[in-house]
């Protein structure tokens, strides 16, 4: 997929990567394909990184994913298993029904992004620039190399999806759960580890760091402006990720900045029929497009939604400026403030239960290019 070098018409300036993207796009028509390998995903060994390997919970450490032939890492935070009540009591100040009853959830070690996903990790695949710059420098294509390049990649967007907000360190947006499935994907292609979207309990496991308040730094939602990119301090924009604190867990952005996809379909009273009894692990498998789950708020949104326990979700309206017939798989146009950061899980779930629950979802989407 060559990249569009025509800028939109409504930006006064090209977007922070249009030059690379183009001039690198440019060359490579001019450059000779590497030879490739032939491979399957068992037969190829992870890209070695001795901080991200662990035999048990006690050996995990932080450590940083390295997309070759890049200089983009994606750091990566230990996060213990455990128990806790999951949703918000009737007490909370902005409680919706959604949230609860609560509920006691028991949740296996993992690791996640230590920020969201920014425009420059998420364009490596969306402009095939790993691909590019591998051309460019004339490297071989390796066996893992060539099982990555052949993950789906999406269409050309008709315009800039940053709406002239900004990319390079702020998180990428506008992209569809599909979209962030399938960079994941791509990503465990590309690394040899299995990375995915978390479920909506670990991400507010997550998000809560052991805490029981409203927030993860307390109930004051005065203390807003320290901890998070909301409707009153954002000046009208997402930012950079890392520039507010991070909860006790080392995690940047829980609170705002953007909502995250997670891998659940919406369901407003889920909770309640777990019975109260404890449930391990739990994930609504999706089975219709519309709604799916979105967590911790973003930058356009108020101090209740920003809430650990608070229930955000998509809706066909999240493409309303789509002009595409029919609708693009791949972009939300109006989910400016919706992004995603991603987790992997200390033990990797075998191929079967990848398939029947962490990488099940209904309806298919196809693109019309396939």
């Amino acid at each position: 997929m060559t990249p569009n070098c025509n800028p939109p018409s409504f930006l006064s300036a090209p977007p922070q990567n249009y030059s690379l993207a183009c001039v690198l796009a440019t060359i490579m028509l001019l450059l000779p394909i590497p030879a490739a390998y032939s491979a399957d995903t068992e037969s190829v060994a992870p890209l070695s990184i001795p901080d991200a390997e662990a035999a048990d919970e006690a050996g995990m450490k932080p450590y940083a994913e390295v997309i070759k032939h890049t200089d983009v890492e994606i750091e990566m935070m230990p996060i213990s298993g455990g128990k806790y009540l999951m949703g918000s009591p009737a007490s909370e100040a902005d409680r919706l029904d959604d949230e609860g009853p609560q509920h006691e959830v028991e949740i296996a070690p993992f690791w996640m992004g230590k920020y969201e996903i920014t425009w420059d990790a998420y364009e490596i695949w969306g402009d095939e620039l790993d691909i590019l710059r591998r051309q460019i420098t004339s490297k071989s294509t390796t066996p893992r190399d060539e099982l990555a390049d052949a993950v789906t990649r999406p269409t050309e967007p008709y315009t800039d999806m940053s709406f002239g907000l900004g990319m390079g360190e702020r998180p990428a947006i506008c992209m569809t759960q599909h979209a962030a499935r399938m960079y994941c994907h791509w990503l465990s292609t590309k690394t040899g580890r299995y990375y995915r979207l978390p479920t909506e309990a670990e991400w507010e496991y997550a998000c809560r760091a052991g805490t029981t308040t409203a927030y993860n730094f307390g109930n004051d939602a005065a203390q807003l402006d320290e901890n998070a990119w909301y409707v009153d301090n954002c000046d009208e924009g997402y930012h950079e990720v890392g520039l507010k604190k991070p909860n006790a867990w080392g995690l940047y952005d829980m609170h705002g900045n953007v909502a995250e996809w997670v891998l659940d379909q919406y369901v407003a009273d889920s909770y309640g029929g777990r019975n109260g009894s404890l449930t391990v692990n739990p994930l609504v498998i999706p089975t219709q497009l519309y709604p799916r789950v979105v967590r911790g708020g973003g930058w356009d949104d108020n101090a209740a939604t920003l809430r650990s326990a608070a229930r955000l979700y998509s809706s066909e309206e999240w493409k309303e400026q789509d002009p595409q017939i029919p609708k693009s798989i791949w972009y939300h146009t109006d989910a400016v403030s919706v992004g995603f950061r991603i987790v992997r899980p200390l033990v990797e779930p075998t191929a079967e239960e990848k398939a029947a629950k962490w990488g099940n979802t209904a309806p298919e989407q196809k693109d019309l290019e396939e």
